[in-house]
């Protein structure tokens, strides 16, 4: 038990007989860790407070699915998706070093992924990234600290925040309905579906994305499909979107036989990584936080436009007399619809509802941050709130990445150990 944290040692016993020996007053104290959202984002953080000595009974993860990888497993399988965009450090563990190329270069004997990794020419396979993330969550006690459970509110109190949600399955804090949980009470027991509450001095909320983007007006078109949906290929795709989705797609359709439409209005930037790579270093986003408002709306709704990597391996299939550009549908047998998410914290009720309630500064899509990714006017000495993954672009424009998903864990742990 880390004293910097809570500033007890662990308490033994049951629910019931750990409120018999404390006070009401006691009982609403904020004593835990909490992080809001089970996926790559949340193992992420989970993983960064574990490597800094937060022990797995002083953090409680609230999510929908013990596996962190689920939900990004099912869109990469859907998509057929075989290589990951990041590089090396594109990994889920705390420190950067040893990344996935050096792991890869061990268990294949070849120094080749290190070579390919001093030049940025190195990206791993879904399924490494994959046994990585397993490994992680079996190492760090992830199992020992998550509860599936829906947090549908996260309110303010004088030390900390009080979390509202619906449990999902037996394993529950064992706590009186209507009082908030300590940590310590976590046990296996039957419980039904009731919304229960918990108060924790350090909040971490990780969501992940919105929604998925299916356009309007072909939302009840039998033709069309989400590409992050299963799916097989039609003799003739038209795939709407110019992202690395969309790219992934031209390609597995051209690799069926199909004859592919790309559907877009604007030509997709090249470049190898989700965002310029001057904003995953220090200058960059120094430079990026010295932005005004208007001008960081402006600059984030640029990193937004469609990219896919550069490369040989993209550009050769795509001279196929199967595959051609077109700016409106055409009346394809199948539309696959590349259109990632839905767009704004409004998107997302837990979020939307931390705004209005707590009336958060918020510019346009975004809920405006500190520069470490913490909420302002929810922060102190006494207590953190951070935004974690899609939420946190105001303070890291690739937050979505694994790069800015470590962007918010480390300083997440810096203010929890402070």
């Amino acid at each position: 038990m880390n004293p910097r944290v809570s500033g007890r040692r662990p308490l033994p016993g049951g629910g019931a007989a750990l409120r018999d020996r404390l006070a009401p007053r006691q009982r609403r104290e904020a004593q835990a860790v909490a992080i809001v959202g089970g996926g790559l984002a949340g193992i992420t953080a989970y993983a960064t407070l574990r490597h800094g000595g937060i022990e797995p009974e002083e953090i409680m993860v609230f999510g929908t699915d013990a596996d962190p990888a689920a939900a990004w497993r099912e869109r990469a399988r859907a998509i057929r998706q075989r290589y990951m965009r990041s590089e090396s450090d594109g990994h889920v563990a705390a420190t950067s070093f040893p990344g996935l190329a050096v792991r890869s270069a061990l268990s294949s004997r070849s120094p080749a992924p290190l070579a390919r990794s001093v030049c940025n020419r190195y990206h791993p396979t879904v399924d490494e990234f994959l046994a990585h993330v397993a490994d992680v969550r079996e190492r760090s006690g992830w199992d020992e600290s998550f509860v599936r459970a829906r947090v549908e509110r996260v309110g303010s109190m004088t030390d900390g925040f009080e979390l509202e949600f619906v449990a999902q399955s037996h394993k529950l804090p064992a706590s009186l309905e209507s009082e908030p949980l300590l940590q310590g009470e976590l046990e296996f027991v039957a419980q039904s579906h009731k919304l229960r509450r918990g108060v924790f001095r350090h909040v971490l909320i990780a969501p992940g994305h919105p929604p998925l983007n299916m356009p309007p007006e072909l939302a009840d078109d039998p033709r069309a499909v989400h590409a992050y949906r299963p799916h097989e290929y039609a003799d003739e795709v038209e795939v709407l979107g110019a992202g690395m989705a969309a790219a992934t797609e031209w390609l597995n359709a051209l690799a069926a036989g199909a004859r592919v439409i790309s559907v877009r209005r604007r030509e997709p930037e090249r470049r190898p990584l989700n965002l310029p790579r001057a904003l995953f270093t220090r200058r960059g986003l120094a430079a990026f936080h010295r932005t005004a408002r208007d001008e960081r709306v402006g600059l984030l709704r640029c990193y937004s436009a469609p990219s896919y990597p550069p490369g040989r391996e993209w550009d050769e299939p795509l001279r196929s007399v199967r595959f051609s550009v077109a700016a409106e549908l055409n009346g394809a047998a199948q539309i696959i619809c590349a259109t990632g998410f839905e767009r704004g914290f409004r998107r997302d009720p837990l979020l939307r509802r931390l705004v209005d309630e707590h009336a958060l500064e918020s510019a346009d899509d975004w809920i405006v941050l500190a520069p470490d990714s913490t909420v302002p006017a929810l922060t102190d000495a006494r207590r953190t709130l951070v935004l974690a993954g899609v939420p946190a672009q105001w303070a890291f424009p690739a937050a979505d990445t694994i790069a800015g998903a470590k962007y918010a864990a480390r300083g997440f742990l810096r203010r929890v150990v402070a």
